[in-house]
């Protein structure tokens, strides 16, 4: 019984990330700015950071790169978005603690 459950849940897990593969593909057809370019746009905000993480989403009906940055002597994390059809940056930096 319990080997069935963990069998579910790894093709649960496998179905999800199959699904989220999928979505990203969409949407990067859509995209006409490059992860690399939307990127450097961020960095522009946050200059001492590290990327964490770099996702293409659809947030409040427009498309964009939001960034996760950390920062050196801190555990908050920056995050940045940069329009994936215009390169602009969307909104303000906003600052995620832990």
């Amino acid at each position: 019984m319990a080997a069935a459950a963990i069998t579910a849940g790894c093709i649960s897990e496998a179905h999800e990330d199959n699904d989220d593969q999928a979505s990203q593909s969409k949407l990067m057809v859509q995209a006409k700015v490059s992860k690399d370019d939307a990127q450097k746009t961020a960095l522009t905000k946050v200059p001492n950071g590290t990327v964490k993480e770099g996702e293409l989403e659809m947030e409040k009906g427009k498309l964009i790169w939001s960034f996760g940055f950390t920062i050196p002597d801190s555990q908050d994390i920056k995050e940045v978005n940069v329009d994936a059809l215009t390169g602009d940056m969307v909104g303000e930096v906003e600052t995620e603690r832990p």
